[in-house]
C-alpha cells in the first residue's frame, strides 16, 4: 500500500494532493513539526537519509523528492494522467518547464531569502532580492498567459508549484493583492475538490491561504 508521509507545514502536501486529483488509494501519516526549532520529529528524519519532507513508503521502497515521487506515482498507479502531458501535446514544453522550475528555481529563490533572514540579515542580498522578484513576476505574467502553469488544464507542475503559493506564504506572511493573477487562480484552485480534501488532510484546522 502506497503511504504518503506528510511533515505538517511543508511541501510532502503536494503528493497528498496529486493523490487526490489521481483519485488513488492511499495511507497518510500525518507527523507535527517540534516545539523548539520547528524542524521535522526524529521519528520522520529517520524515514530517509535526507531527513526532510516529502517521504513516501510503497511496500520496501522508500522515496523521497517531490518530483520523483509525483512520477513514480504516476508511472505506477495513473499512467497516461492528463496531470502529465505527453510529448506532442500542446502544454509539454510549458508544463515541463514549471514542474522543474517550481523547486530547482523558484522554491531555491524563497530558501535563500530565508536562510538570508535567519543569518541576521536586515536586507536582502541584492541578487537574491533580485532573483525573489524575477520569480513572483514571472508567476503573475503566466498566470495572465494561461490558467494554469502547464496551460490550458491543471497539470502537476500546479501541484509543483502550489505549496510555495499557498502554505509558504501563510508562513512568511506575503500579501498578493498585487498580483491579481495569481489571486485569481488560486480562486479556481481553492474550487477543486481534490484541492479542498487534500488541505484539510494535511493541516485540519488550518484555511488554505489563498488570498
Amino acid at each position: 500500500m502506497l503511504t504518503i508521509h506528510h511533515l505538517r507545514l511543508s511541501q510532502s502536501e503536494r503528493i497528498v494532493w496529486l493523490a487526490e486529483e489521481l483519485g488513488i488509494e492511499y495511507d497518510l501519516k500525518l507527523y507535527t513539526r517540534r516545539t523548539d526549532n520547528r524542524l521535522a520529529p526524529d521519528e520522520y528524519k529517520a524515514l530517509h537519509p535526507m531527513g526532510i519532507a516529502p517521504v513516501i513508503t510503497d511496500g520496501d521502497l522508500v522515496l523521497g523528492e517531490s518530483g520523483a515521487i509525483m512520477d513514480y506515482i504516476i508511472a505506477k498507479y495513473a499512467p497516461g494522467t492528463p496531470l502529465s502531458p505527453p510529448p506532442g501535446h500542446r502544454d509539454y514544453t510549458d508544463h515541463l518547464f514549471y514542474y522543474h522550475w517550481a523547486n530547482a528555481t523558484f522554491m531555491t529563490n524563497g530558501m535563500m531569502a530565508l536562510v538570508a533572514q535567519f543569518m541576521g540579515a536586515s536586507e536582502l542580498p541584492a541578487f537574491v532580492a533580485d532573483r525573489v522578484a524575477k520569480g513572483w513576476k514571472i508567476v503573475e505574467q503566466r498566470l495572465g498567459e494561461a490558467d494554469y502553469f502547464g496551460g490550458s488544464q491543471l497539470t502537476t507542475a500546479d501541484i509543483m508549484m502550489g505549496f510555495q503559493l499557498t502554505t509558504s506564504r501563510a508562513m512568511s506572511g506575503m500579501g498578493i493583492d498585487h498580483l491579481p493573477n495569481l489571486k485569481a487562480y488560486l480562486a479556481r484552485i481553492g474550487e477543486r475538490p481534490a484541492y479542498q480534501r487534500a488541505m484539510a488532510k494535511c493541516e485540519p484546522g488550518m484555511p488554505p491561504k489563498l488570498d
